[in-house]
């Protein structure tokens, strides 16, 4: 089983590459839907690692396959600028979950 990546940006994808993680740069939602369908008919690729800016272009699909497929696992990861959250994310989401402040 392996990792694969999609990303917007090259050097994501080289940082990459660098660990042994092959993968495809693509910046339409079109070439996303087919990047996506074609790592999903692998076999061999376990986990997809996409750039958080790709999820944002078809949230919906995205987010379908996650709960509806077993296989394979879908990780947003940030980019090399960060990630578009703010600091606290995390306690906002559990803020917002549980009602509690932490």
């Amino acid at each position: 089983m392996r990792f694969y990546l999609i990303s917007d940006n090259v050097d994501t994808q080289i940082g990459m590459r660098l660990t042994g993680i092959d993968g495809v740069v693509v910046h339409q939602k079109d070439e996303l839907i087919e990047a996506l369908n074609t790592a999903i008919e692998c076999e061999d690729i376990a986990v997809i690692l996409m750039t958080e800016k790709l999820v944002s272009l078809c949230p919906e699909y995205v987010y379908d396959l996650k709960l509806n497929r077993q296989r394979p696992l879908i990780v947003e990861i940030p980019d090399r600028h960060g990630n578009g959250r703010t600091k606290d994310s995390i306690m906002g989401y559990i803020r917002d979950a549980i009602g509690l402040k932490i």
